[in-house]
Parts: C-alpha cells; structure tokens; sequence
C-alpha cells in the first residue's frame, strides 16, 4: 500500500482549493476523501438570486495561482459565460454559480474520491504515518489509506441553540436545510425566522416575497440588538490579510477570545444591500395593506417546545428584560455552524493540541497537533479571527500549506498587503 504525502478529509471550498492547487506539482502525492457521492455547497440555501459576499477574485486559486486553470474566470470562459459576466458589472457571483464552477473544478482533478466516509485515523508512530479508515458509501466496504500528513477541511457543522435542542415534529428545520423544506414551510399558517446572520436575512427575504401568494404570518426573530450589516470597508477588509494574522495570533489567548466574540460583526453580519432590498420590499407591500409580519430584535430564545400546532417559543428581550410567548407552525434555525473535533480523530486525539478552552490550538502555520502533521482549514477564528471562514483566504492558507509541506514556495506567500499596522510600531519602545 503506497504512502501518501497528504491525505485531506472533506471537500469543501478549502481542501477543494488545496486539491487544485496540488494538482500540478509532482512533488507532492494527494488523496482528498469526502463522504458525499457528489461536491454540493450548502445546497439548503442555494436561493436562485443568492450572491457571495466575496468578489470572483477569492475563487479557489487565483489569489494564489492567477494563472491557474482551476480559476473562475477559466470557468466562465469555458462555459460561454465570460461575457455575460462582463456585461453584468457585478463582481460577486451567485451562490448557485460558484457551486458549479466548483463541480466544474472537481471534474478536472484525479486526486478526489467522493463516497467514502472516514471512520477512524490511526498513527504508527515507529514510521510516522497515520492510516486513515474509510467506508465505501456504496458497497460498505472498509479500505485504507497511508499518509504522511493530514489536512482536515470537514467543515463546520450546523448550530442549533440548547433552547432549541431535540425539537420534535416536521415543522422545524436548521437553514442548512431550507430550500428542501421551502415548500412545505410555505404551507404553515405561520413561520419563524430565528437568528441575526445573512442566512436568516435570505430566508427571510424569499419568504416575505411569498407572503401574499401563500398568507402566512412572518416573524423574524434576533438576539442582535439591530440588523448589523456586513462591515465591508476598505480599512476593515485589510484585516483579512497576513499581517492581521500574524498580529491576532500572536495576542494572549483571553485576548483572543475577547475580540473572537466582538468581530462576529466583520464575518456574520448581513449584506447591507439585502437589508435595504427587505427594507424596501416591506415597504411596497405595505402600500396596499398591513404586512402580516414582526422583526423582533433584542430577543432570544430561552425555550421552545413542540405542540400539537407547532412549536411554542419562549423569548426574552435581552435589553429590557421582559419575557414572552411566541407561537408558530413553523420554524427556522438560521442559528449558524460551529467547528467540532471529528470523532474519527479520537484515537489520534492524544497527538492534537488545545487550548485552555479546550478547543483545537492552530498554530500560526495551520498545524494543530503537536508532531506538526495534521492542519486545519477553517475552524480557527479563536486563533486566525476573520480570516479562517473567509474564502478569500482560503488560497493564502493553502499556499502555506502547501510550502509546510514541501519546504518551498510553488505559490509565492505573501508577507505584508496591508496598509496599516495593527500593533505596535516596530523600532517604538516605551
């Protein structure tokens, strides 16, 4: 059995990138597994005119390789895209387009196996290899893998809050979800949105627009004490960059932390122009009749539970302090993802740091075990902040991954982009 340089578990947009950025280097063996038959991102919110909150330039390789073959700009010219692009004048693509520039990217590579599942990863330690057991979805059949270094992209599984936690009944669903649940949400006499991010803003939207067609009543609840748009300034963009994550990293840990929960407004906020659009949108129906809808900011929810007509909400208005009861057929948890150690590291997990919060320490290079062989994608805002989910980042990341492991730079890593300095003035002492 052959040994690999690198096995990557999960294809998502990172290791999908890592996959087309391997592609062509000789030098460097690699396996990608994933457990799904097929690549699909986030198809439960995969809305028609859904766009990306980042321009076509963070695809999967161009702010590492623009000369790549894997780059969107190829995508769209190979499929007589390009000039309709051009002629738009938007350079954010739809949701729905970049998932199948990356099908598109998938069918070029010879490094992906799609249906099998991981199930455990060993490590010999006298030859310093980890065996990585899978399951063949299709056959059942148990094969393995042997490789030096592993890269772990599995993602960041959906959220649903302990208030929420075992809802029974067909009438709840996570936002991950949504657009296979859409048709029979639509049917309930009410439905509710719960959470304060983009997701819950875009749910929100396609549902109000339906709201005559169907006459539902719509509510739409969030902990935030307003509708916080996505901050996209030049200035606050530079924080995605190099320097900030060599300045983040390097702060103490209860730092850390501290900005992790502050921040959440530079990566989870909402697109200002779909605030506006919604805003707009209540505003032309308003125009005929009252909008049999409620935005209802400041609130959270302390319990919930299932009843014969749907679920019965218990909120809590967090700036006043009141509490009250809130009823709905239907219910949706647009309550975000939160990054899990996979169970099939248990039986390295012995070989993987953490901090003192007991969560995975990644390091400056994307390492996180203590041998330096295995590296995270995504999964690290307490230690890289905004960069780790940002997909423009994601180049960057696997740039240095990439030279981690070879021990050069086939794609240059950038050092410096930003203009500002984030901590203290080298060469400025007390």
């Amino acid at each position: 059995m052959p040994t690999r340089d690198v096995v990557a578990v999960g294809l998502g947009p990172y290791n999908l990138g890592l996959a087309c950025l391997t592609e062509p280097l000789s030098d460097l063996d690699c396996l990608f597994l994933e457990a799904r038959d097929t690549f699909d991102w986030h198809p439960g919110m995969l809305l028609e005119t859904v766009r990306l909150q980042t321009p076509f330039l963070a695809d999967l390789v161009t702010l590492a390789d623009p000369t790549s073959p894997f780059s969107f700009l190829n995508w769209l010219k190979e499929t007589g895209r390009l000039y309709p692009f051009y002629i738009r004048e938007r350079f954010h693509p739809l949701r729905s387009e970049y998932n199948a520039y990356c099908r598109w990217a998938v069918q070029k590579l010879t490094s992906v196996r799609f249906g099998q599942r991981v199930t455990a990863v060993t490590h010999d330690p006298a030859d310093d290899v980890f065996a990585v057991t899978a399951t063949v979805t299709a056959t059942g059949e148990t094969v393995t893998h042997l490789a030096r270094n592993l890269v772990l992209g599995t993602g960041t599984p959906p959220h649903v809050p302990a208030a929420c936690a075992g809802l029974g009944g067909d009438g709840v669903v996570h936002s991950s979800d949504y657009v296979t649940h859409r048709d029979a949400l639509r049917r309930r006499r009410s439905v509710t949105v719960v959470g304060s991010g983009q997701s819950a803003a875009e749910i929100y939207q396609d549902l109000l627009a339906d709201i005559d067609t169907y006459g539902y009543q719509l509510n739409w609840v969030t902990r935030s004490p307003r509708f916080f748009p996505l901050e996209y300034t030049k200035l606050t963009l530079e924080m995605t960059s190099p320097d900030y994550v060599d300045y983040f990293r390097a702060l103490p840990e209860a730092t850390r932390y501290r900005l992790e929960a502050e921040q959440k407004g530079l990566f989870k906020g909402i697109d200002a122009d779909l605030i506006n659009d919604i805003f707009d949108l209540l505003y032309a129906k308003s125009v005929a009749a009252a909008v049999d809808t409620r935005l209802l900011t400041n609130t959270e929810v302390t319990g919930a539970e299932h009843t014969d007509g749907g679920y019965a909400l218990r909120l809590r208005h967090v700036e006043q302090g009141g509490e009250f009861d809130l009823t709905t057929e239907g219910l949706v948890l647009a309550t975000g993802y939160r990054f899990q150690v996979p169970d099939f590291l248990d039986p390295v997990r012995h070989l993987l740091r953490f901090d003192s919060h007991g969560r995975l320490d990644v390091a400056r290079d994307y390492r996180v075990d203590h041998a330096g062989r295995i590296f995270l994608q995504n999964g690290g805002t307490h230690t890289h902040s905004v960069t780790s989910p940002d997909l423009g980042m994601g180049p960057y990341r696997n740039s240095v991954i990439i030279r981690e492991l070879l021990g050069r730079e086939p794609y240059p890593v950038e050092r410096r982009i930003a203009f500002q300095e984030f901590g203290v003035p080298a060469g400025v002492g007390a």
